[in-house]
């Protein structure tokens, strides 16, 4: 607001001290903030300025120059400015006298402002200039945005009605049309008071009101409109009211029922996800099972390889030992040799060695069992070696076949698990299709259902209006018949009235009370319905609290398994797990199918209550129609008795004139009679 006020000193040459200390005493948060100029009087260059202000500034929502005694070159200057700002959503102009070119003006501020929410025009003059007029109603015709506009004492006649009504059939923003004598304090609404519509623009407004069905309110009291009229728009009041809740009530449910879809998308989407953790995790433990095996595999086979070596450095042992008994052996036969040699050439010495040879042959003997048990020996360790190189061949042979047919139960399992996953896959890829076409089904149900609620809605308005018709073209028929009645029938009249009073208030309460046991009845139904939604919403936690105590079970009893039996048996489970898991989304589908056509049997009852309404409606105006039949029989009859009474009246009198007349004749013969005695006995 400070800029405001710098940028306006800058710009006038001179500045009025009393918009200065308003705009430095407004102020607010900014794109909430007031400029309260009223009851200033503002010179031309202060509307300049303001005009080439108000397009720049984003900080006003809120302009008051109420009584501020404009020009018509002023107004034009701050609307001009007005139709490019786009934070003003209420500006005030009341008692300024607003003439044609202050209308006119106004028709391009609402042709251009798309931010304009309320307009207050109190105490001006449009209606006198009717161009004028006609260019403001255009105006407003092409504006969606205006939802409150104030005309109080603009003197409008029945062609500004008629203009007003033209363009009232082209908006669709004004919710309320007050025209109402008294105070208004009801947000979005035109307020005509204080004007002279007439019968002609009170008729125009009511015909408007066949092709905009946004009003909620229209009160033409004050106008001077007849009171056929206001009961007419009331009722066309009446029945766009019950048409805008039946309409957002009809469009909560959609987007309750928008949510529920959206949420059991989720659930499907995480039971999916969920599904898919479980599937990598088999995957996972085939994996770490097979990298196992494998390890294992390559344990039998270093062991294998060890034993391989240990062979081989035994069977290099035993061709040593061999090799040594064969060194040993001719050794033996080396000794032999030279023996035999010894003996022929210690032949001649064999006196004097006898004592040596023998001596020498006891340390061959020696010698030779010496080597002979060394021999033995060597054999028996030859043996043992080779019985345990066959023992280690069996075990290895057994070892081969072992790891065999493990490779053939692990290539087994691993097929068995792929069939598994595939069949996984394939009964999700099944459920995606059902689910898919379960949402398809329930979004065209509930198409059909907003189809059917339009089609009645419209069908119920046009019979509305086509009753409307019926009735006013009664009630002037009747008003017609009872202007001729006379003034001795207007007591019995005002008391049928009163009845009549009477009976509408009655009726009036008796659905006021039905409406509330109705709407009492709903809001059980809702809370009704928000206990079961916690409900569910507290068993699909503990369901959720149980899968992650199931999958944290599950991990420790993966990291438990050391066979490939026990992955077996947990595949199994898993499958079990799936197929409960798979019945329970039925199950839970099923109860919200089940609890959709509970809310659609809900509808339906209350359609056929909103149809007994109705019903009941028809027979009260049936029964108010022979009732008022009734009265005109009997003020007819009271009229012929009445008829009848006078001319027995005037048959009485003329029957006494002529008993009178036959009296007096016969008194008069009888005077003359007596004169004529008398005066002949004096004679």
């Amino acid at each position: 607001m400070d800029e405001l006020r710098r940028a306006y000193a800058r710009l006038c040459a001179a500045p009025q001290d009393a918009v200065l200390r308003r705009m430095r005493d407004s102020g607010g948060e900014p794109g909430r903030a007031r400029l309260d100029l009223a009851e200033q009087s503002l010179s031309l260059e202060t509307c300049g300025a303001l005009g080439r202000l108000l397009p720049g500034n984003a900080h006003l929502a809120e302009v008051a120059l109420g009584d501020c005694g404009l020009s018509e070159d002023g107004v034009k200057l701050l609307l001009h400015g007005l139709c490019s700002n786009t934070t003003v959503t209420s500006l005030d102009l009341k008692g300024n006298n607003l003439r044609a070119t202050g209308a006119e003006a106004l028709g391009k501020l609402l042709r251009q402002n798309k931010c304009i929410r309320s307009l207050i025009l109190e105490w001006n003059s449009l209606g006198v200039w009717e161009e004028g007029f006609s260019f403001f109603c255009q105006g407003l015709g092409a504006n969606n945005f205006l939802q409150r506009l104030d005309l109080r004492n603009n003197q409008i006649n029945h062609h500004g009605a008629g203009e007003l009504a033209v363009a009232l059939k082209r908006n669709s923003s004004l919710q309320e049309l007050d025209m109402w004598l008294l105070g208004c304090k009801i947000a979005f609404c035109i307020d005509l008071r204080w004007n002279n519509i007439g019968l002609l623009g009170g008729r125009a407004l009511l015909n408007c009101l066949q092709s905009n069905k946004t009003l909620k309110k229209l009160e033409l009291a004050g106008n001077n409109v007849p009171s056929d009229i206001l009961k007419a728009v009331e009722q066309a009041m009446d029945h766009n009211r019950d048409r805008q809740t039946i309409l957002s009530e009809s469009q909560n449910r959609t987007s309750v029922l928008s949510k529920e879809i959206l949420n059991l998308k989720d659930e499907k989407a995480k039971q999916f996800l969920d599904l898919m953790d479980t599937i990598d995790k088999q995957r996972e433990e085939i994996a770490r099972s097979g990298r196992i095996s494998a390890g294992r595999v390559s344990q039998l086979q270093e062991a294998l390889n060890e034993q391989h070596s240990i062979m081989n450095s035994l069977k290099a042992k035993l061709q040593m030992t061999e090799a040594a008994l064969a060194l040993s052996e001719q050794k033996v036969h080396n000794l032999g040799e030279l023996l035999s040699a010894m003996k022929q050439e210690q032949a001649n010495m064999a006196e004097r060695h006898f004592e040596e040879l023998q001596q020498q042959k006891q340390e061959g003997a020696d010698r030779e069992g010496k080597l002979f048990r060394d021999l033995s020996a060597s054999n028996e360790k030859n043996l043992f070696l080779r019985n345990q190189v066959d023992e280690l061949e069996k075990k290895c042979k057994v070892q081969q076949d072992q790891l065999f047919q493990l490779k053939q139960d692990l290539t087994n399992t691993t097929a068995e698990l792929k069939l598994r996953a595939v069949q996984a896959e394939e009964r999700l890829e099944m459920e995606k299709r059902r689910f898919k076409q379960s949402l398809e089904d329930v979004e065209s149900l509930r198409l059909k259902e907003v189809d059917h609620l339009t089609q009645h809605m419209e069908a119920s308005e046009r019979s509305m209006q086509d009753r409307v018709q019926r009735l006013e073209s009664i009630r002037i028929a009747l008003e017609e018949e009872l202007s001729q009645v006379k003034a001795a029938a207007l007591t019995e009249r005002g008391h049928a009235e009163e009845e009549l009073i009477k009976v509408r208030t009655q009726a009036r309460l008796d659905e006021q009370q039905r409406l509330e046991h109705l709407e009492e009845k709903l809001r059980l139904m809702t809370e009704a319905r928000d206990e079961a939604q916690n409900c569910c919403l507290k068993q699909k936690q503990m369901v959720s609290e149980a899968q992650v105590k199931a999958n944290q079970l599950n991990l420790h009893a993966d990291g438990l398994k050391r066979r490939i039996e026990e992955l077996q048996q947990e595949l199994n489970s898993k499958e079990q797990e799936k197929v409960t898991e798979v019945n329970k989304v039925k199950v839970e589908l099923q109860e919200q199918i089940g609890h959709l056509q509970a809310e659609r049997t809900a509808q339906e009852g209350l359609r056929e209550k909103i149809a007994a309404l109705e019903r009941q409606l028809k027979v009260l105006s049936s029964n108010h129609r022979e009732a008022l039949l009734d009265k005109e029989g009997e003020i007819s009859m009271l009229m012929e008795k009445l008829r009848m009474k006078e001319a027995d009246i005037s048959r009485m009198r003329e029957e006494e004139a002529q008993r009178a007349s036959i009296l007096q004749n016969a008194i008069m013969a009888y005077v003359q009679g007596s004169s004529l005695g008398t005066h002949s006995l004096r004679k």
